[in-house]
């Protein structure tokens, strides 16, 4: 399959490098081998995996690529992403930016030992799996990152505080959601400055959407 041509509607023109084209083929392979035991996705062709979830994924991490650089953001460069499931969009983006680290929050025991082989797989450093639940990770002292993600999940109106309590203090949340939960987020979290939501390629109702943290949460 040509991965590439998949992702390339997602991607600035530079798009990834051919080591990062690899990291992506050994973990489509991965999770066709577990999705057949364990249901990590209920999407099952590759060709739509690589364009829903890597590519979503990927979208996400170029365009917080141009955010930060364009913010002057702080040097600190880690990230928490919520709810991995299987791993999207933390690992893409930690596969598109290596220097940051991560935290990939996932309470399922099997889908958390499933991102553990990931990233031994794919050989990353630097990023971790919380096999817990974001109220956990909030309440400890390290419980706080520049940059949180969170994909559509289910009961998004419960879990948005919650990941909101992540965001350290001038950083970003970014969402990966429907249009129609732009709203909710915005009076969920009225003290974070909203940019305009930028529609996802080939896709006709989800966004991304950026928030920066005004107040210390």
């Amino acid at each position: 399959m040509d991965i590439i041509s998949h992702l390339t509607p997602f991607l600035p023109p530079a798009g990834l490098t051919p080591f990062q084209i690899e990291q992506v083929r050994a973990y489509l392979d991965l999770l066709l081998k577990w999705n057949e035991k364990t249901n990590l996705t209920s999407v099952r062709q590759p060709a739509e995996i690589i364009s829903r979830h890597f590519g979503e994924s990927f979208f996400l991490a170029s365009s917080l690529a141009q955010v930060r650089t364009a913010a002057a953001a702080s040097t600190e460069n880690q990230f928490i992403d919520v709810g991995s499931g299987a791993g999207f969009p933390g690992i893409p983006l930690k596969i598109y930016s290596p220097h940051l680290q991560g935290t990939l929050i996932e309470s399922h025991n099997k889908k958390a030992t499933f991102l553990k082989e990931v990233i031994r797989t794919l050989k990353l450093t630097n990023i971790a799996v919380f096999s817990g639940r974001a109220e956990e990770l909030a309440k400890s002292a390290t419980g706080q990152a520049s940059l949180v993600t969170l994909r559509a999940v289910e009961r998004f109106e419960s879990v948005l505080p919650v990941t909101a309590k992540l965001v350290a203090q001038s950083g970003l949340l970014a969402l990966l959601i429907g249009s129609a939960q732009i709203e909710a987020a915005h009076k969920l979290l009225p003290a974070f400055a909203w940019d305009t939501p930028r529609p996802l390629p080939l896709s006709h109702s989800r966004v991304l959407l950026i928030g920066k943290s005004r107040t210390d949460n």
